[in-house]
């Protein structure tokens, strides 16, 4: 372990330019301070400073170390104040699961009551929802957003709210959303390209179903597990894609992308999953507020 207290006192007679002058600033006998500095030197294996006229000088390794030990104190005095700010300003946390198959569109909508709260820190974990579940059982997040409910498990003790169930609405392109298109949707999307949740997503399904009952065989060109990754690439032109109303407003400020068509008749569902702290979380009672709302 590098002693801080012989790099201290190397620090200063390299600041002060000479051992009497840093003697005098600490208060301290030369002989004292110069032992130190041998004692950095010899932990270090190399001479740090050399005789100059009346004071010293770094040496080439007496350079780096001096460099090094700037940074490192420059640091240290503004450690009392990081400490005192944050002592006086007490953080309030959030930490929430987002499982892969929600649109994280619609999360952001869900959590965006809170976002204004003072000193918050928003702590947001992506995952499958099992793996979730068992973060959130360890106390280890404060709630989930997921497509779907808890699993029925008395020893989790987890319980769930349905916040929403939001129609999907289509977004594309300029290319993609000529009059044309939008006055044929939904029809338009068998020959439009098309982007959609993956596979494992409770949305994926339900539009598959959608598309057979349309009789629809969209031409799919991107699967996606984000919702918001998904509408960069569509906006770049990709193809057309399915988004939760809830989350269409941050689609709408994405520059080029025009709504294409609304099926009112799929919707995505968005769950609250909470243990027993989560219930009495301030920031989960908002977000619930929220949805209600």
């Amino acid at each position: 372990m590098l002693n801080y207290r012989h790099l201290y006192y190397f620090w200063m007679v390299a600041k002060e330019g000479g051992f009497a002058r840093a003697a005098e600033r600490l208060d301290m006998a030369i002989q004292t301070i110069s032992a130190q500095v041998r004692e950095l030197e010899k932990s270090l294996g190399h001479q740090l400073l050399k005789p100059a006229g009346r004071g010293v000088s770094l040496t080439e390794s007496g350079e780096v170390a001096f460099a090094k030990a700037e940074a490192i104190f420059q640091i240290g005095q503004t450690l009392p104040q990081a400490v005192h700010a944050a002592g006086s300003r007490p953080v309030v946390k959030l930490a929430v699961g987002l499982s892969d198959g929600i649109s994280k569109l619609a999360a952001h909508a869900l959590l965006a009551p809170i976002l204004q709260t003072p000193n918050l820190r928003l702590v947001c974990h992506e995952g499958g929802t099992e793996q979730l579940i068992a973060e959130l059982a360890l106390h280890h997040l404060d709630m989930v957003l997921a497509c779907q409910g808890a699993p029925v498990n008395p020893n989790l003790r987890l319980t769930s709210d349905r916040l929403v169930s939001s129609p999907v609405d289509w977004y594309g392109p300029a290319p993609w959303t000529h009059q044309a298109d939008v006055d044929q949707f939904p029809q338009s999307l068998g020959r439009l390209p098309v982007l959609l949740p993956t596979g494992h997503s409770v949305l994926r399904d339900t539009l598959e179903r959608w598309f057979q009952e349309q009789g629809l065989q969209p031409r799919v060109v991107g699967e996606f597990e984000d919702s918001a990754l998904m509408s960069v690439f569509a906006a770049r032109g990709l193809g057309v894609f399915p988004v939760s109303r809830l989350g269409a407003d941050d689609v709408s400020l994405m520059r080029g992308l025009r709504l294409l068509g609304r099926s009112d008749e799929v919707h995505e569902d968005i769950y609250a999953i909470r243990n027993r702290r989560g219930l009495q979380h301030p920031l989960v009672q908002q977000v619930l507020a929220g949805a209600r709302n």
